[in-house]
């Protein structure tokens, strides 16, 4: 028999045994295929047979069903990574996988990295002797609006012979052309996560796109196709920093880098923590100093500094009085405090970036101390307009305090703080000009922020050259009284606001402190504002209830930007069985950590407030199933209602049949099942 009959027979008797699902011996291709309705799994070899000794590659193949996807080694925001262990011949060797590169699949606020189609998952193999039989176990995850663990057993018997292409080796070639490869050129990260640089011999030219996806859960944000930055023979990519970034080791992960002839690159790479400088090539002075000029003006409408232009706007009323003397001093005094208050910011930002901090604009508000003492003196202050309490000679020391005052000292302290409270925000032009500066010589740079200052003084410093502007402003009288306690709420906002920041900071820890010392505050006003009234200075009775409004406020929604409770139970048939017979409404949610639509929906439809109210109003039971490790338990319940995967919702009303919410769930389909309750 010819050899091309030879090889053609075999392959029709190896395909014929796999029709039967019987694994073949001899030249096998593929290894019978484990099947459902989501993917087809084999076990495949890029060689029909091997030589003692000889290195091949093996892999598990999954054909995926249309809008189905499983995962990359790191899965993202959810899922589970597939996973391919041998039961290995003495003397063999085999590799970890070596995983191409995925797609960004985006769900919601979440980002994951998958696999769609047919997908190969190679590894390299090292045969101690032939023939040989390989013998493997891979579990993976497949995911649409469901998740499905899946597993499988495979078998594929490969005899000794000469190496010689499968037919099933074009695919390992193509997986080849996707897998990473360790690069020449270096890789450096900014300690603060921000910036990546790729340098030296080796990186690709005419780059036009690049992806980096994070090679561990959580290291930076799913920042997708982006257009590098080119400096000299340097390339800079701007990350997104994750809660798991650890300045003190490499980044490693997979760059992808395309260039304009279409030539796609990925490299795996681990880079260094190092400092790098600004990405901003150097800018002419009159540029900078005009884009500071105009991001400093446009700061006062942000909301970052609103708190202060309140206060301003009682000063700038009591100024339509005074005489010209007056107007130029305390516009003055404002203007020189915001000026002073940016130059200094200015210079312990190059002084840090000078001793290699990676520190930028706002790098204060990174401290959760210095934030809780910003709303806290936010929190006097609204205490203050609200008529709590009011400034007297002997009250001075704290920063509230210095900028509540009249006159010059108290225009001055309300600069600075205008300048502490608007570093949060960056306006249009701001970006240019902070680079700009950052990258300047330092006696540039200070008169670049100086000018920044002047430009958010603007409004308020015009009235120091022209006091004649102050005449055209409203007249003092009684309005001024409903004026300031009105102003008094954006100080509590921006309280709230600021403990809200150092619960992303902290956690229930910090709101707790943060909390505890606005009581401390409110507690100290009252008594300070009682030893002024029974000394003869009494407040009007609107001027305790708007203080008391303001707090209340403020605590209430202090005591909000807490993650709520969790008030579900773990889910058990036996916990399912009592509630109902106590006549009970109970909601089941089946869902792991790997699951995305699981944590979209939690966040979406099962987290707000209305429908956590909802659940108390009605008594609705809340119980939680956790599919993340395999549970007999649930495994069983989710087949009772005919699904193999979560998320799974179902509604158990009083005496009535349960009912399977959608998939895709959505905040109104849970609250019109417990507004049937009432019917």
């Amino acid at each position: 028999m010819a050899p091309k009959l030879k090889k053609f027979g075999a392959r029709l008797a190896a395909a014929g045994l796999l029709a039967l699902g019987i694994p073949a011996a001899g030249h096998a291709l593929e290894s019978a295929p484990v099947t459902s309705s989501r993917a087809v799994a084999t076990l495949v070899t890029n060689t029909d047979a091997i030589q003692a000794g000889g290195q091949f590659k093996a892999a598990l193949r999954l054909q995926l069903a249309p809008g189905w996807h499983t995962y990359w080694q790191n899965p993202g925001d959810a899922g589970v990574a597939a996973d391919l262990t041998f039961d290995l011949p003495p003397g063999a060797k085999v590799s970890p996988i070596e995983w191409p590169v995925p797609i960004r699949v985006a769900e919601g606020p979440l980002t994951t990295f998958a696999y769609t189609g047919d997908l190969l998952l190679p590894v390299t193999f090292t045969a101690a002797s032939a023939p040989v039989t390989l013998t493997a176990h891979a579990t993976w995850l497949v995911c649409r609006d469901i998740c499905v663990p899946e597993q499988g057993d495979f078998k594929l018997a490969l005899p000794a012979g000469t190496l010689s292409p499968s037919a099933e080796a074009p695919l390992f070639t193509a997986a080849a052309a996707r897998t990473p490869v360790s690069p020449t050129f270096h890789a450096t990260v900014s300690t603060d996560g921000g910036i990546l640089r790729l340098s030296g011999p080796g990186l690709p030219q005419g780059v036009t796109s690049a992806q980096f996806f994070p090679g561990g859960d959580g290291q930076t944000e799913g920042v997708g196709s982006q257009t590098p930055i080119a400096r000299d023979q340097d390339l800079l990519l701007h990350l997104a920093l994750g809660t798991t970034f650890d300045p003190h080791a490499p980044l490693t992960g997979v760059v992808i880098l395309t260039t304009g002839s279409g030539v796609t690159k990925p490299f795996a790479i681990s880079a260094a923590q190092g400092s790098i400088p600004a990405a901003t090539p150097p800018q002419p002075l009159m540029f900078l100093l005009l884009a500071a000029l105009g991001g400093g003006l446009l700061l006062n409408l942000m909301p970052c500094v609103f708190p202060v232009l309140a206060m301003k706007a009682m000063a700038l009323a009591r100024l339509s009085a005074a005489d010209r003397r007056t107007v130029r001093l305390e516009a003055g005094s404002y203007t020189v405090g915001v000026v002073a208050a940016f130059a200094a910011l200015g210079a312990v930002l190059i002084a840090l970036r000078g001793a290699g901090q990676a520190v930028g604009w706002g790098f204060q508000f990174q401290s959760p101390l210095f934030v809780t003492l910003v709303a806290w003196v936010l929190c006097a202050t609204g205490l203050n307009m609200s008529g709590v309490f009011s400034i007297g000679e002997g009250v001075t020391g704290t920063g509230q305090a210095l900028a509540a005052r009249r006159g010059h000292a108290g225009s001055f302290f309300t600069g600075l703080l205008a300048v502490v409270v608007a570093t949060p925000c960056t306006a249009s032009f701001m970006g240019a000009a902070l680079a700009g500066a950052l990258a300047a010589p330092p006696a540039t740079a200070l008169l670049v922020f100086a000018v920044m200052g002047l430009g958010l003084a603007l409004p308020y410093a015009s009235m120091a050259a022209a006091p004649r502007l102050a005449g055209l402003l409203p007249r003092p009288g009684r309005w001024m009284t409903t004026l300031r306690q009105a102003l008094a709420f954006p100080m509590y906002g921006a309280a709230v606001w600021l403990v809200w920041v150092v619960s992303q900071q902290t956690g229930p820890t910090g709101v707790l402190i943060a909390g505890a010392g606005l009581v401390g505050v409110g507690f100290t006003a009252w008594m300070l504002g009682t030893a002024q009234s029974s000394s003869g200075r009494s407040r009007p009775v609107a001027y305790g209830v708007a203080s008391a409004a303001g707090l209340a406020t403020l605590a209430l929604l202090t005591i909000g930007t807490t993650p709520g409770p969790e008030t579900s139970e773990p889910f058990t048939p036996a916990r399912l069985a009592q509630l109902q017979g106590e006549g009970r409404p109970v909601f089941v949610n089946m869902t792991a950590a790997w699951c995305l639509s699981c944590l979209v929906n939690e966040r979406i439809a099962l987290s707000p407030t209305a429908v956590r109210a909802a659940f108390d109003h009605a008594k609705v039971a809340y119980l939680k199933g956790d599919w993340t490790k395999q549970d007999p338990t649930i495994s069983n319940f989710l087949r009772e209602h005919d699904r193999d995967g979560v998320p799974l919702y179902v509604f158990y009303p009083p005496g009535r049949d349960p009912v399977v919410l959608p998939q895709i769930l959505s905040e109104g389909d849970v609250l019109q099942q417990v507004a049937k309750l009432g019917s």
